[in-house]
C-alpha cells in the first residue's frame, strides 16, 4: 500500500523532473529560434579604429554565413567605459555583444571607480584576433636598436617624449611598461586623434612610440619612421627584418594587442554556445582570414573559457603595470 508520504514524494520528484525537462526543452528551443531580431555589437572606440574594423568584419561575416542582421554601434569615451555601460543596460539575452580589447583590461586599475566589473558583469564569448605593435622612432633619433634607444634616453633623463593615442591605450601601457622594465625616464604625450600622433612623430615633435603595425608599415618602408622591434612573440611578414622585442633582448616587454567579444553575464548558455559556434566558424573562412591578414591580425576563435583565461591574465598584467607606474584616471 502506498502511503500518503510516499505518494507526495513521488509527485514532487515527478514535478522536479518535469521542470528540468521543460527547462532543457526551453533552452533548446531558445537556441534554435535565436536570433529573431537585430544583434548589436557595441564598440567602445571610435569608427575606423582597429576594434571597429574587426567588429564590422565579424558583423558582415555573420550576415553572410548565418543570414543574421548584425549592426555595429560606436560608443567611445571615458577611457572606454561608456561602451560597457551601454551594453550592461541591455537584457542578458545575446542581442547585445561588446567588443573588448587590451584597453578594457586596463580599466579595473586605471579607473577604479568604474561602475562595472569586467570579469563579473560580463562573460567571455570569443577572441577575434591578435595584432602586433611595433616600437618606432623618428629617423632623426640616432639609434638603430632597442638597446641604443635605451642608452640614448638615459643620457638625458626626462628630456624625451613618447606618444600614444590616449590614456589606457596599448601604446600608453607599453610605454609605461618600457619605462618600468628599463629604467628610462620619458614623458607621455597622449593624443585624441591617432593621425595627429603619427604626424607629430614623423615631424620629430616626439621621440618614439609603440604603435599598431599596419598603419605605419608604409611610413617605415619609406623611411619616415624607423622600426626597432615588433612587440609580439614572433616576427611578422610585413616587417620580416625587424626583430621581436625578445630577440632585441627584452622578453618581458613582449605584448600583443588582442580583441574579442563579451556578453552580459546571465546570457543563456545555449545562446552563448550558438554565438560562439557562429563566430568561430566565420573566423575560419578564407574571406575573414584574408581581411584580418590585411590588418596585420592573426585570427582568433576557440572557446569562451580560453578567451576568459586570456582576459583574466591581461587584467592582472596591466593592473600591475598601472599600479607600479602610479597611473589613475577618474571618469
Amino acid at each position: 500500500m502506498i502511503t500518503k508520504r510516499a505518494f507526495l514524494s513521488t509527485v514532487a520528484m515527478a514535478g522536479t523532473a518535469a521542470i528540468g525537462l521543460n527547462a532543457s526543452a526551453f533552452r533548446r528551443a531558445l537556441a534554435q529560434s535565436y536570433p529573431s531580431r537585430v544583434i548589436r555589437i557595441i564598440v567602445p572606440w571610435s569608427a575606423s579604429t582597429p576594434p571597429d574594423i574587426l567588429a564590422r568584419i565579424v558583423a558582415t561575416a555573420l550576415s553572410e554565413s548565418e543570414g543574421w542582421n548584425v549592426i555595429v554601434e560606436n560608443k567611445p569615451g571615458a577611457v572606454g567605459t561608456i561602451g560597457p555601460m551601454e551594453a550592461l543596460k541591455q537584457p542578458a539575452d545575446g542581442y547585445t555583444l561588446l567588443s573588448v580589447g587590451t584597453p578594457l583590461a586596463a580599466v579595473p586599475a586605471l579607473v577604479p571607480d568604474a561602475k562595472f566589473k569586467l570579469e563579473t558583469d560580463l562573460t567571455p564569448l570569443i577572441q577575434i584576433g591578435t595584432a602586433y605593435n611595433v616600437l618606432v622612432v623618428n629617423p632623426s633619433v640616432p639609434v638603430n636598436s632597442v638597446a641604443e634607444l635605451i642608452a640614448y634616453l638615459k643620457k638625458d633623463p626626462g628630456k624625451y617624449t613618447f606618444s600614444s593615442g590616449g590614456f589606457g591605450t596599448p601604446a600608453h601601457l607599453l610605454g609605461e611598461l618600457f619605462k618600468l622594465e628599463t629604467g628610462v625616464q620619458a614623458t607621455h604625450v597622449p593624443y585624441a586623434q591617432f593621425p595627429q600622433a603619427i604626424g607629430d612623430l614623423i615631424s620629430g615633435v616626439n621621440t618614439y612610440q609603440f604603435i599598431a603595425m599596419m598603419p605605419v608599415v608604409q611610413h617605415i618602408n619609406t623611411g619616415k619612421l624607423r622600426a626597432l622591434a615588433v612587440m609580439g612573440h614572433k616576427r611578422v611578414p610585413a616587417l620580416k627584418n625587424v626583430p621581436t622585442i625578445a630577440e632585441a633582448g627584452y622578453p618581458k616587454l613582449a605584448a600583443e594587442d588582442w580583441n574579442g567579444l563579451m556578453l552580459k553575464t546571465g546570457t543563456p548558455p545555449a545562446v552563448t554556445a550558438r554565438l560562439n559556434e557562429a563566430v568561430d566558424k566565420a573566423l575560419k573562412t578564407d574571406k575573414v582570414r584574408d581581411a584580418l591578414g590585411k590588418l596585420g591580425t592573426d585570427p582568433g576563435g576557440g572557446t569562451p573559457e580560453a578567451f576568459g583565461t586570456l582576459v583574466h591574465a591581461e587584467i592582472a598584467r596591466w593592473s600591475k603595470v598601472i599600479k607600479d607606474a602610479g597611473i589613475k584616471i577618474n571618469t
